[in-house]
C-alpha cells in the first residue's frame, strides 16, 4: 500500500483519476488518428493538448458523504413510494436486502407476508393497551402515564428511560444496532430510526446515523470505501471492462478486486503472494540458512563476521570450532592449513561429505540473492514514485505559476509539464509491479523471460530519460530571469519523451496482461506481437521499438526526404540534425 505521503490535495492531482491503460479502449485510441495531426504534433501546442486530453471513460464513481446521503435518501424514497410504506419501514427493508432496491421489490411482490415476518415489520400490534390505564414498563415494571411510554410496532410498552438505556447500549456495541429488535425476547418486531430519534441522546443519534451511512457502502457489493488512511470517500464500480484500477479523489490508486494498491498489469494473485513474501518469516530463515552455520555444540546459528576461521560461540557455550569443517579448534593449527584455510574441510569436500549441507546453503543464498534483486528494484521504483508525487504537487502549486511568469506564457500552455509528471507517476507504479511479475515468471520459460526483460528494459530506459528531463532540465527555466529561446525546444523534447514513454509502457502492459502469449515456442516474438508493437509504436507519430514498419509508414508520409528516423526512439528528425531531438541518440 502507498504511504500517506500519497495523500495530496484532491484538486492538485485530480488528473490521476484517468486510466492510462484501459482494456475497453479500442486499439486506435493509441495508434490511429489523423495522419496530418501526427506529422505536426509537436508544431501545434493546441493539438498536443487535445491529444493528451483524450482519455477513456472511467468505470467507477467517487462519492463524497453528501453524495452517499443523497443516494441513500433516493433509494429510501423510491421503495417507500412503490410499496406505499413509511420511510422508516423502507429503510429497514433496504438494510435487510443490502440496500438493493430491485431485491426489495422482487421479494416484496413475491411474498409480502414472508418478507414482513423476516424483517420485523408488523401490520398489527401484538399487545393492545387500554387508553385509560397506566401501562407497566416491561423492563423496570413500573407504571407510567402514556406520555412516558413508547412502543415499537408490536405494542410492547417500555418507559422512555428503559428504551434509552436499551438503545444506547446497543449503539455503543456497534453497527449491530441497525438490526435492533423489540426488547421482549419472544418478539421480533424491528426498532426503526423513529424510535432512535425519540429516545436516544444526541451522541447516540450521531453514532446511529454514522453506522447507517456506512452500511450503505459496506453492505452494497457495488461500493467500497477507499482504503487509503484517513480517506472518507467511497467508490461505486461498474464491472465488465476487466480493469479494476480505481483512482480516488485523495490521489490514492487501488485495485477494486483486492483493495491493495493499484497493480495493473499484474494479477491480484501475484500481488498477494508478493506482499506475503515481503512480510513472511521465510525470508528470515533463508537469510539465516545462507549466512550462518549452527554451533556444533549448542546448535545456535552463528554468523561469521571476521576473516579468521577460528569461531567462538557466545556464552555460556563458548565452544571453539573451525568455521569450514565445524571441527573442534584444538585439533587445528598450522598443520591443518592455518587460520584462514582448512585442509580437513577440503579433503572432506572432495569425498562428498559436505555436499548436501553446502548445496542447501548455496541454494538458500541464490534464492535470497534473486529475491533481493527483484525486491530492491520494486522498492526503488516505489520510492521514486513517492518522490514524483511530491514533485508533481510542488510543480502544480508553486513552479507552474512561477514558470508562467518567467517565460511569459499562460499556464494553459504549460500543461505538457503536468502531463509528463502524471505519466512518470503512473509508469513508476507499473514498472514497480513488473518486478513482482518477473520474480514469479518461471525460470524454464526462457523465451518469455527474454521477451519480458526486453520490454521491461525498453520501458524503463524511456522512463529514466523522461524522468531526468522533467526533473533536471526544467529547473534552469524556472530560475531564469526572463523568457528563454530554448524553452520551446524543451517543450518539444519533454512532450515527445512523454509520448514515447507512454507507448513503451502500453506495449509492456499489453504484453503482460496477455501473459506474454506473443512469444512462440522457438523463443521469438510472433508476427502478432511485432505488428502490435509497431502499431503502438506509431502512436502520435513516434514511440515503441517496431522500427521497420514504423519507419516505412512514416517514410510514405514524408516522401520529400526531409527527415531521418532515430534508431533509438524512431522519432522523425529534420535532415540537418546530427542527433535525435528526443533521446539525443547520434545519427549514423
Amino acid at each position: 500500500m502507498d504511504s500517506s505521503d500519497d495523500m495530496h490535495d484532491a484538486n492538485d492531482i485530480e488528473s490521476l483519476d484517468d486510466d492510462f491503460y484501459s482494456d475497453d479502449v479500442p486499439m486506435d485510441y493509441y495508434s490511429d488518428y489523423d495522419d496530418d495531426a501526427a506529422d505536426d504534433y509537436f508544431d501545434d501546442a493546441d493539438d498536443a493538448d487535445r491529444i493528451f486530453s483524450r482519455r477513456p471513460e472511467q468505470n467507477f464513481t467517487i462519492l463524497k458523504e453528501s453524495d452517499i446521503r443523497q443516494r441513500q435518501d433516493e433509494d429510501v424514497n423510491r421503495v417507500a413510494t412503490v410499496l406505499s410504506i413509511s420511510k422508516v419501514s423502507a429503510s429497514i427493508l433496504l438494510r435487510h436486502y443490502n440496500w438493493s432496491v430491485s431485491k426489495v421489490h422482487d421479494a416484496w411482490f413475491a411474498d409480502e407476508d414472508r418478507v414482513r415476518k423476516a424483517v420485523g415489520l408488523l401490520e398489527q400490534p401484538i399487545v393492545q393497551c387500554p387508553n385509560d390505564e397506566e401501562p407497566t414498563c416491561g423492563i423496570c415494571f413500573e407504571n407510567y402515564p402514556r406520555s412516558k411510554i413508547a412502543m415499537a410496532s408490536c405494542g410492547h410498552p417500555y418507559c422512555i428511560s428503559c428504551w434509552g438505556g436499551y438503545i444506547g447500549t446497543s449503539i455503543n456495541d456497534g453497527p449491530g444496532c441497525l438490526t435492533l429488535r423489540c426488547p421482549d425476547p419472544t418478539c421480533g418486531a424491528a426498532v426503526g430510526q423513529d424510535m432512535i430519534d425519540l429516545v436516544a441522546s444526541d451522541e447516540d443519534k450521531h453514532k446511529y446515523g454514522h453506522y447507517l451511512l456506512r452500511s450503505y457502502i459496506e453492505d452494497n457489493k457495488k461500493s467500497k470505501w477507499c482504503p487509503a488512511p484517513g480517506c472518507e470517500y467511497a467508490v461505486t464500480f461498474d464491472a465488465g471492462s476487466g480493469n479494476y484500477d480505481v483512482s480516488c479523489l485523495c490521489s490514492y490508486c487501488f485495485c477494486w478486486n483486492c483493495t491493495e494498491e493499484a497493480h495493473r498489469p499484474v494479477d491480484c494473485g501475484t500481488v498477494a503472494k508478493w506482499i506475503l513474501k515481503n512480510s513472511a518469516e521465510s525470508e528470515n530463515m533463508n537469510w539465516i540458512l545462507a549466512n550462518s552455520k549452527p554451533c556444533p555444540k549448542c546448535k545456535r546459528p552463528i554468523e561469521k563476521n571476521q576473516g579468521c576461521m577460528h569461531m567462538t560461540c557466545t556464552p555460556p557455550c563458548k565452544y571453539e570450532f573451525c568455521w569450514l569443517c565445524l571441527g573442534v579448534w584444538s585439533d587445528h593449527g598450522e598443520r591443518t592449513g592455518g587460520f584462514y584455510a582448512c585442509n580437513r574441510y577440503e579433503s572432506a569436500k572432495q569425498e562428498g561429505v559436505y555436499d548436501d549441507s553446502e548445496k542447501r546453503r548455496e541454494m538458500a543464498k541464490n534464492s535470497l540473492e534473486r529475491y533481493t534483486h527483484y525486491y530492491e528494484r520494486w522498492a526503488s521504483n516505489q520510492s521514486s514514485r513517492q518522490k514524483a508525487l511530491a514533485d508533481l504537487h510542488q510543480m502544480q502549486t508553486v513552479h507552474i505559476e512561477k514558470l508562467s511568469d518567467t517565460q511569459c506564457q499562460p499556464e494553459s500552455q504549460l500543461k505538457f509539464i503536468t502531463e509528463a509528471w502524471l505519466q512518470i507517476v503512473e509508469c513508476r507504479r507499473v514498472l514497480k509491479w513488473t518486478y513482482a511479475y518477473g520474480y514469479y515468471l518461471p525460470e524454464h520459460e526462457h523465451a518469455k523471460k527474454q521477451f519480458f526483460e526486453y520490454l521491461q528494459g525498453e520501458a524503463e530506459s524511456g522512463l529514466e530519460r523522461l524522468h531526468q528531463c522533467a526533473e533536471k532540465e526544467l529547473h534552469p527555466f524556472i530560475n531564469d530571469d526572463g523568457p528563454s529561446r530554448e524553452f520551446n525546444d524543451f517543450r518539444t523534447k519533454l512532450a515527445g519523451l512523454t509520448s514515447v514513454t507512454k507507448n513503451y509502457f502500453e506495449n509492456l502492459v499489453r504484453a503482460l496482461e496477455n501473459g506474454l502469449s506473443d512469444v512462440d515456442a522457438n523463443g521469438a516474438a510472433s508476427s502478432k506481437a511485432t505488428s502490435s508493437k509497431n502499431a503502438a509504436g506509431s502512436s502520435k507519430g513516434r514511440g515503441g521499438r517496431g522500427k521497420g514498419t514504423l519507419r516505412s509508414s512514416l517514410s510514405n508520409r514524408m516522401s520529400d526526404d526531409s527527415h531521418w528516423f532515430c534508431e533509438q526512439c524512431t522519432y522523425a528528425n529534420v535532415k540537418s540534425a546530427t542527433s535525435c531531438q528526443i533521446c539525443n541518440h547520434q545519427r549514423r
